[in-house]
């Protein structure tokens, strides 16, 4: 009774103050916020929490009470102080202040200082009536006003090469290449979020920055204030979901070619590798194991080389389209998917397999999804041969897509899926495709979500099936929100050469900055038509080994190409070659590294972090780097640099590549960003920040730089990622400021981590006593090391560099779980 009393009080001082201005006897509070009417709409503001404001906008008299597909918090209870300035109501959080006109329907957002950070224009918001397939709609468009000089990050992954996305217009549809999300971060420590799933464009002009979506009920988004950039994507994932931990092992090696023609040519190059004594995780199944296209991604082995039926005339029908039934691969040495499976198993690494978002008309699974009315009606690739998408907005067609692919592959043992096609491919696109119906409405409606749904069927599917296998979805195409699916993104059939790879750097970060933190480029480009095709051309091979060391600074390392097929590391010569011996140094150094990179991996899964940060995180007043699309870093400690230039090669009119003198060594341009001084990872010498050097780099050296004041775990040298445990680490400390760093590890693929089953050990660097502080270990699980050795070294120039084992350290302590203090 007394709670009804305190709510009744203060809704009638509010009132009376509404009354007593006289100027929005329109507003209505809400428990969280306020509604009124304005230009012919009505308008919600809400607050989510501290930092989320949620603005809904309905036309005229329409109620629409929308769902969202990506936003998954429910409002959390959020003080808030209202007021009045002037014409003006305020909404007042701990954190942020918004101040509404109600008669223009403009909203404007500060940070609690009185700083102004964005504003919802006046009249800024049009609804136009649309014919949505047959439903009474319309085509909205919502502006906003920025700062002149304000920088913007965020629409998800664009091929423009442009960091900053301020000054252009794009049309943010999905497709191969171009991840599209109608989310902005600006580095003024806000980011925006429309959410609207149609094709939208996108426009920043100096008159304002507007969002124009083709069909939508209402105008929807969200204020998302973080202070910072880290900030902002804590507030991306509370607001639409965390990120799930990847298995160890996903953060190793991956190989993948188009296509591994039967299992033994899949398995013969895990047994190169081991061979080679060269590290390998992943190895990928990519399509037509099913066969030929009418019978496109059936979800079974029905391809006769992938089970021992070539010749029998009930199976060659499936053979692919083109391929030469006569063509000799010799009497099969693996005789079944499930041997092939388990063959790559005992050889200690893991296999993918390539699954789409669509279905060949031989298929039962295209009879199943018709009979459903869950097929989308438009020619998708392959063309020509009768495939469809499915409807993954549709609950059902779900459940259909994870039953097939459960009894059919998964319960051979896969270890992780590549969904490929999520846009998905739209051939010969015209108007009317958009009007074929979803689950949800017309595919123009929800067709940017379409990953997004794609990827929670499988995801959801398999965590309710067992909690002993990490999921791992490998995805072409992504939405926000896409992180709490384990979904890891990458850019796409990219081309092979220097500026596209260059293009990469702005794509990549770009995405990162929408909150979804895994994502990876084919290593080398997938199509090489530059270099006609030709592994041996050797002007290919030094964009390969470039592309190829940016890749161990990826979240996920992968190898991949279409033209040429064949690009393992033995294509590129033997020990000795300088290709072969540059890609081989850089695959050791990925596997050095997983100590650290798993760590940041927890980072992201537990404090809302990122692997790949755009170098305005971690020195947004430094305005040098705002812009910058050469160098980020990779976790909080290194500086990356990838060289995007050819120094060593060349190639004549006939694309023939040729060598140059490799002894003459070309220099690239690096930016050491202020406030912090920096380590050369190769060399040891430290440099002070703010200044751009010329840094010489031969063929196997890409520049990497170490945070002065960072501890880094190093691992031991092993051919796959469990091969041995983490007993012995050598901890790199890298001088010049204090530093900190948690070690974490758990039982490496499963989910028992959600349940507490994990250990972390925080190690602490105090520069001016030079002591190293290992605490307690905190945490435990099955199989937890009781007792180990960490081998201590200050690197300086000429001890702990490189990519190499430390001779001597400063210090060997052994570790059972209670407090060490080094002195060093």
């Amino acid at each position: 009774m007394k709670m009804n009393l305190r709510k009744t009080g203060i809704l009638l001082a509010w009132a009376m103050i509404i009354a007593a201005n006289g100027t929005a006897q329109n507003v209505q509070r809400t428990s969280q916020g306020i509604k009124y009417a304005a230009q012919g709409m009505n308008v919600s503001v809400e607050f989510y929490s501290p930092s989320i404001i949620r603005v809904y906008k309905t036309p005229g008299e329409t109620a629409s009470d929308k769902e969202s597909l990506v936003v998954i918090k429910a409002p959390e209870q959020t003080p808030v102080s209202f007021g009045e300035n002037g014409k003006n109501v305020t909404l007042s959080s701990q954190m942020i202040q918004v101040e509404v006109n109600p008669e223009t329907g403009g909203i404007h957002f500060f940070d609690k200082l009185g700083q102004r950070l964005l504003t919802d224009k006046d009249y800024g918001t049009q609804f136009t009536p649309f014919n949505d397939a047959g439903v009474p709609s319309y085509n909205v468009r919502q502006a906003f006003l920025l700062d002149k000089d304000e920088v913007i990050y965020g629409l998800g992954q664009q091929q423009t090469g442009k960091v900053n996305q301020r000054n252009q217009k794009l049309f943010l549809r999905n497709q191969n290449m171009s991840i599209c999300i109608p989310f902005i971060h600006s580095i003024k420590g806000y980011a925006l979020y429309w959410d609207n799933y149609s094709p939208t464009t996108f426009l920043d002009n100096p008159q304002e920055t507007s969002f124009d979506s083709e069909v939508g009920d209402c105008a929807d988004y969200y204020f998302i204030y973080g202070g910072n950039a880290d900030g902002v994507i804590a507030g991306v994932r509370d607001l639409t979901g965390q990120a799930p931990l990847y298995p160890l092992w996903t953060l190793g090696f991956w190989q993948c070619r188009e296509r591994y023609k039967s299992p033994d040519e899949l398995c013969e190059v895990v047994d190169k590798y081991r061979e080679l004594k060269v590290p390998l995780d992943g190895i990928i199944q990519d399509w037509q194991y099913w066969g030929c296209n009418e019978n496109w991604n059936s979800m079974k082995f029905q391809n006769p080389r992938y089970i021992n039926k070539m010749g029998d005339p009930e199976y060659m029908k499936f053979l692919p389209n083109g391929e030469d039934k006569n063509a000799d691969y010799g009497t099969p040495r693996i005789k079944s998917p499930k041997e092939m499976i388990d063959y790559v198993h005992k050889q200690n690494a893991h296999i993918m397999i390539s699954v789409w978002a669509s279905f060949g008309p031989w298929t039962e699974m295209y009879q199943k999804m018709d009979s459903l009315k869950a097929l989308l009606h438009f020619e998708t690739w392959p063309p020509k041969a009768g495939v469809k998408p499915y409807d993954p907005y549709n609950p059902v067609a779900r459940d259909i897509y994870w039953e097939a692919m459960k009894k059919n592959i998964f319960d051979l043992g896969m270890d992780a899926w590549w969904l490929d096609s999520t846009e998905p491919d739209h051939m010969d696109i015209k108007d009317q495709d958009f009007n074929t119906q979803t689950y949800l409405g017309s595919f123009r409606r929800v067709h940017n979500a379409f990953p997004l749904m794609s990827n929670k069927g499988v995801y959801e599917h398999q965590r309710a099936t067992t909690s002993d296998k990490r999921v791992f979805l490998l995805t072409r195409s992504s939405f926000l929100g896409q992180q709490r699916y384990a979904s890891h993104s990458w850019s796409g059939d990219v081309t092979s050469e220097w500026s596209v790879m260059r293009k990469q750097l702005a794509a990549g970060l770009n995405y990162a900055l929408c909150g979804i933190p895994y994502w990876n480029t084919d290593l080398g480009g997938f199509f090489a038509w530059r270099y006609n095709n030709n592994v041996n051309n050797i002007a290919y091979h030094e964009l390969h080994v470039r592309w190829y060391q940016w890749g161990v600074f990826q979240p996920i390392m992968r190898s991949h190409n279409s033209s040429p097929v064949a690009v393992e590391i033995y294509q590129f010569g033997k020990k000795g070659d300088w290709s072969y011996d540059a890609l081989e140094k850089y695959t050791h150094l990925r596997y050095r590294l997983l100590p650290y990179i798993y760590s940041t991996s927890w980072e992201v899964t537990s404090k809302a972090g990122s692997i790949m940060r755009p170098l305005m995180m971690d020195f947004p007043k430094d305005k040098k780097v705002l812009d910058m699309d050469t160098e980020y870093m990779f976790g909080r400690n290194f500086l990356v640099r990838p060289v995007t230039d050819s120094l060593y090669t060349w190639q004549d009119k006939k694309q023939n590549g040729h060598q140059k003198d490799m002894s003459k060594i070309g220099k690239t341009d690096v930016y050491l960003p202020q406030g912090a001084r920096w380590i050369d990872f190769w060399t040891g010498q430290t440099l002070e920040g703010g200044q751009t050097l010329q840094r010489e780099v031969p063929i196997d050296i890409m520049p990497i730089y170490v945070r002065a004041g960072s501890i880094l775990p190093w691992g031991t040298a092993v051919q796959y990622s469990t091969e041995k445990k983490w007993d012995n680490l050598t901890i790199r400390i890298y001088p010049g400021a204090n530093a900190e760093f948690t070690l974490y590890e758990d039982e490496f693929d499963n989910y028992n981590y959600e349940k507490g089953a994990y250990s972390t050990i925080t190690l602490k660097w105090n520069d001016q006593d030079r002591t190293l502080t290992i605490d307690d270990r905190k945490g435990s699980y099955k199989g937890m090391l009781k007792s180990r050795k960490f081998n201590l070294i200050v690197v300086e120039p000429g001890k702990g560099c490189g990519d190499g084992d430390s001779t001597t350290f400063d210090k060997s302590i052994s570790y059972r779980g209670k407090k060490v203090i080094a002195k060093l």
